[in-house]
């Protein structure tokens, strides 16, 4: 478009005029000189009302004291400032009332005079839709802080759920597990039980069955025999029972150790006395004490039980001496058994402590399968360790190493 249609002064004035901002035209002492009808109905005068007046009129009581400042500085240092510079403005109207504002600020010269343009736009839709968007951003951040709040919450009791599952997984898991043991051990003990009782009270019964037909006195020596033949079972039968309480009470937790003092030599020779109707024809259990004239402390209950255990076992699977071998150290005691029995295989040793286990290779001989794991046990309960070595048709080694309880 040509510049010639603005050629004529009275353009500029109708710009000027119909411009759609508040234009206010101030000399050097900031006296409105000119305004347009947009700013006249901004601030509610008329144009006779602004001509003349400072522009201190349009600001704010409690801004004016600030206001005065800038002006003083603006005129020692004329500057210009685009609309919406970043600052957060507000003017009066007429009826004292206030609203937001964005001002533009130019100067010029004409004839060495200094004045003052400024551009001055109502922002109070822009204000609202502003605090509109604040307001909707905080609701949307708050919305945003619940979700994710809730979010957590809802991981949270998903992973309480997610452990209470996998626990009850494991508990249920784990009683599975302990019925299917324990079905293991009933079949076991079943199968135990109808072999080693049967076997005693068939021979009580036939014993008993013969003495009622051996009447006369020559006859005595065969009823003898018998009368012994009962006795014998009702022994192995009281061993057995005696073996199912052991286990029992120890299962309840009724056994306590009572440590006490004993001389280890007079200990030992009444422990070979006690196993000497166990032993075969021949056979011998050789003792080695380290220190004879030696004391030491522990449950000498639990002690006797462990060892008649350990000895009759290899008195039972060997037909040669078992080697019995006694070590006192700084404090403890290492006891060991040695048999040259039948030995037991690599894979029966990792079910020997188990209640009724039963080697393969030992079916054949009487035994509940339940000495061995009550001897662990008690050797745990008065704080020792206990090692088994064996290899088939070699033998079987016990090693028992016991802490001093004094």
């Amino acid at each position: 478009m040509s510049s010639a249609i603005f050629s004529n002064p009275k353009h500029f004035e109708a710009i000027f005029h119909e411009a759609a901002i508040g234009i206010l035209v101030t000399n050097s002492q900031f006296n409105i000189i000119l305004s347009n009808e947009y700013a006249q109905g901004l601030f509610g005068y008329s144009e006779a009302e602004l001509l003349g007046q400072n522009i201190s009129i349009l600001i704010p009581h409690h801004l004016k004291g600030r206001h005065e400042g800038h002006l003083e500085k603006l005129n020692h240092q004329p500057i210009s400032r685009p609309m919406g510079a970043g600052l957060d403005l507000k003017a009066k109207r007429k009826d004292e009332s206030l609203f937001p504002i964005e001002i533009s600020l130019s100067h010029f010269k004409e004839h060495e005079q200094l004045y003052y343009i400024a551009f001055v736009s109502d922002v109070t839709l822009k204000r609202k839709v502003e605090m509109e968007l604040i307001l909707k951003n905080q609701e949307i951040n708050q919305l945003n802080e619940s979700l994710e709040e809730e979010v957590r919450t809802r991981t949270q009791a998903l992973q309480n759920t997610l452990a209470q599952l996998e626990n009850q997984t494991h508990d249920l898991e784990n009683a599975l597990q302990k019925e299917i043991e324990l079905g293991d051990l009933k079949t076991r003990f079943v199968s135990m039980a109808s072999h080693e009782f049967r076997t005693p009270l068939t021979s009580i019964l036939s014993s008993a069955a013969l003495i009622e037909k051996y009447t006369t006195e020559d006859q005595q020596p065969k009823r003898e025999q018998h009368i012994q033949r009962i006795k014998s079972s009702v022994a192995h039968l009281t061993e057995i029972l005696e073996e199912f309480l052991s286990a029992g009470k120890l299962e309840a937790g009724k056994v306590e150790v009572r440590p006490e003092l004993f001389r280890v030599s007079e200990f030992f020779d009444d422990l070979n006395s006690l196993l000497a109707g166990m032993k075969k024809p021949g056979q011998e259990i050789v003792l080695t004490l380290s220190d004879p004239s030696a004391h030491f402390s522990t449950d000498t209950s639990m002690l006797r039980k462990i060892l008649l255990n350990g000895l009759s076992n290899a008195l039972k699977f060997s037909q040669k001496d078992v080697f019995l071998e006694v070590k006192m150290l700084e404090d403890s005691m290492e006891i060991s058994i040695c048999d040259q029995g039948i030995g037991i295989s690599e894979q029966d040793q990792k079910h020997l402590f188990e209640r009724f286990f039963r080697g393969g290779n030992a079916n054949i001989i009487p035994g509940t399968g339940l000495g061995l794991h009550i001897m662990d046990r008690y050797v745990r309960l008065i704080q020792g360790k206990l090692t088994l070595t064996s290899q088939l048709d070699q033998g079987t080694t016990l090693t028992y190493l016991l802490p001093n309880l004094a």
